[in-house]
């Protein structure tokens, strides 16, 4: 049975070698113009695009994960920054409170808005990258097959005629699972593509948009009267400091909390902060 075994490997080994060589000779007379070769100008264009595709989307992975490391390095920068602003602040000083929430808030906005490109943007361009390798086999595979083919319908040429129409439906039935995969993958990328940078974009959009709260003034554009103990009183051209909720689930939709600047310059304190509706104001 062990040599039985050899002897089929051996003979498969044998065969794959030949298979090689004829196939080497066959590309070798085509090339020297001696050997006519099959072609599909439909197919070429095809993997013509094929090819185009998967550069691109090659370069775009490469581009979004040096983006990705970017944000990394401007976090660290950021965190680096925060923490010397830290250690420089006195916690005696006022306001010392509020920014360890600030250090706080900034380090947990950087950290969400690279997870969300990580798992949103990024994973889908790693799925969409994956079918390419499989794609690319068996476009080598079709080309083999055609050398072989070409191979086969020269070595039969002087012994038989008139089987073109045999040979053009061999042709087309050697490609035509190719070219589904082809087609398939050139209709996907718009999808793909669109899907990437509408979520790069959004949370960008986000990102930036968090950011700009952790740290904002605002100027009364419409007065506003007080009606309860809690809320800020507003006239037109006040500038107010946005503060950050102690409990976050108790900001009501529209609405931010503040004081007034003047007040703060000239007392330093924020305990006559309120609730004042976000569109009586717009952003310093």
């Amino acid at each position: 049975m062990a040599e039985m075994g050899k002897g089929v490997t051996a003979g498969k080994l044998a065969s794959n070698v030949q298979k090689r060589l004829t196939r080497a000779q066959e590309k070798v007379l085509q090339k020297l113009g001696k050997a006519d070769e099959t072609r599909d100008a439909a197919f070429e264009e095809m993997v013509a695009n094929f090819n185009k595709q998967m550069t691109e989307g090659t370069k775009l992975q490469k581009d979004m994960k040096a983006y990705l490391v970017a944000v990394k390095t401007m976090h660290d920068a950021s965190r680096r920054l925060q923490d010397c602003l830290a250690e420089m602040y006195e916690p005696d000083w006022f306001g010392k409170e509020e920014m360890d929430t600030l250090i706080e808030d900034t380090d947990t906005l950087w950290l969400d808005y690279h997870q969300n490109i990580m798992d949103k943007s990024m994973t889908t361009l790693d799925s969409y990258l994956t079918q390419f390798p499989d794609i690319k086999a068996r476009i080598a595979k079709r080309d083999r097959k055609m050398v072989d083919f070409d191979s086969a319908r020269h070595h039969f040429s002087s012994l038989q005629k008139g089987k073109k129409k045999d040979e053009a439906k061999i042709a087309k039935v050697t490609g035509v699972c190719v070219c589904v995969c082809l087609c398939v993958c050139m209709c996907v990328r718009v999808g793909i593509y669109v899907n990437s940078f509408q979520s790069l974009a959004g949370h960008q959009e986000k990102f930036h948009g968090e950011m700009s709260k952790v740290s904002q003034t605002v100027k009364a554009i419409h007065e506003y009267a007080a009606t309860d103990a809690d809320e800020l009183e507003l006239k037109i051209g006040d500038v107010v400091l946005v503060l950050a909720f102690d409990n976050p689930d108790e900001q009501d939709d529209g609405w931010l909390l503040g004081v007034q600047e003047s007040h703060w310059l000239q007392n330093k304190d924020i305990s006559v902060k309120g609730v004042f509706p976000e569109n009586f104001t717009q952003k310093v």
